[in-house]
């Protein structure tokens, strides 16, 4: 996944410097992609794991499937036929109801992982929401393929820039502060709200699509979202990564 995304980012400059639309071409689509199949491996595991162990100290019964069952091996199949046969042929309708399937496929894995469970607890459910962006994707995406007057792809494919890359990347980074920092794992009101931000962020986007009249709003209003979320992670961890960590 590494070597492809690598590839993706030397086709993505090689179309922009021959002139193309590199925001729409393979370059973009490939790199999306293998960013895509990164956080279902990589998101299949730590979700899943770092969910039970939370539920196991509340003494909670009703666990999240064990990683990498064979389900999810088999939608992790699914997913990268959709994506290869997205990233070659985009704008055909067997791309887009491939993508509408993994979708259902991979929206029926993060029910498995009981993430409903979670939600006194912002730092998992965030990890939740923004793996959930990977089948709303992929479904919106399915639709916009298969009928583009519908709504066009560059609002669909956002819900993956934004939403699943996005988010989950907050979501880890948070996480990942505050445990490499010998802080509690536990968000506050301020880790919150750069996670709503981030969420109004990739809606107001998505909305554009929708409302090409209010489009120019919509993009005002997300772009401002997106740099609150991480100018806020910037403002509220930033001192914790450049101090030494706490002693537990």
């Amino acid at each position: 996944m590494l070597i492809a995304f690598t590839l993706a980012n030397g086709i993505f400059h090689w179309q922009a410097a021959a002139g193309g639309f590199a925001g729409g071409e393979l370059g973009l689509r490939l790199g999306l992609a293998a960013g895509i199949m990164m956080i279902a491996v990589i998101g299949g595991r730590i979700v899943p794991s770092f969910t039970r162990n939370w539920l196991v100290k509340r003494g909670q019964k009703s666990l999240p499937v064990p990683p990498m069952q064979r389900f999810d091996r088999v939608a992790l199949l699914v997913l990268l036929a959709a994506l290869l046969l997205w990233v070659v042929v985009p704008q055909q309708a067997a791309s887009g109801l491939a993508l509408i399937a993994a979708g259902l496929v991979h929206a029926i894995r993060l029910v498995r992982w009981r993430g409903a469970r979670t939600l006194a607890e912002p730092l998992l459910w965030v990890l939740h929401a923004g793996y959930g962006f990977l089948p709303l994707g992929a479904v919106i995406l399915g639709i916009a393929t298969i009928w583009p007057d519908l709504l066009g792809q560059a609002p669909a494919q956002h819900v993956w820039m934004a939403g699943a890359i996005g988010l989950m990347t907050l979501a880890v980074m948070t996480r990942a502060t505050l445990g490499h920092t010998g802080r509690v794992l536990m968000a506050g009101k301020g880790t919150l709200a750069i996670y709503i931000c981030l969420m109004a962020a990739v809606l107001a986007r998505l909305l554009a699509g929708f409302l090409p009249a209010a489009s120019g709003a919509l993009y005002m209003t997300s772009g401002l979202c997106w740099i609150a979320a991480f100018g806020g992670f910037a403002i509220l961890y930033g001192p914790l990564l450049l101090r030494a960590p706490t002693k537990s």
